[in-house]
């Protein structure tokens, strides 16, 4: 009966741990996050810059021409180089082949379109300024993909 003379006390809980400062779990959870942001951001600027020194690259190629063929002739040289990205073997390519291979998975603007202008349009004494202007637009865009390495 000893027990019965003991004065008890209520149960008190601690104070429930706060939000701040965080678990050391909590830290490197958002370390890995601020990791992965900024080599993600990293790798999209320097993609997004050697894109732009690629079309300064095929920019200036074609202002170093003349007139509308040697444009035309210059572009399709960008475009062989450029294709060695993507498949070694496409240089060895040529007519149609070379165009389809050109046209990738998008389309048949090469093939079918105004690219084709390009097969022959460098050996051309005379060529319309819209036509020649149309197919280096194409080019450019063709360029830079195949610089990024899109297929």
């Amino acid at each position: 009966m000893i027990a019965a003379q003991l004065p008890l006390r209520d149960v008190h809980l601690p104070a429930s741990p706060g939000w701040w400062p965080l678990a050391s779990g909590w830290w490197l959870v958002i370390a890995a996050v601020l990791l992965i942001v900024s080599v993600t951001t990293a790798l999209y600027l320097i993609r997004q810059r050697r894109l732009r020194r690629w079309a300064q690259v095929f920019d200036q190629q074609l202002a170093a021409t003349e007139n509308g063929p040697s444009r035309l002739a210059a572009a399709s040289e960008l475009l062989r180089r450029a294709s060695r990205w993507v498949d070694t073997q496409a240089v060895l390519l040529h007519g149609d082949a070379w165009l389809r291979f050109l046209d990738g998975a998008k389309g048949t603007a090469f093939s079918n379109g105004e690219g084709r202008v390009l097969l022959e349009g460098g050996f051309r004494p005379q060529m319309d300024a819209e036509t020649v202007e149309r197919a280096c637009r194409l080019a450019r865009t063709r360029f830079l993909e195949l610089m990024a390495g899109k297929r």
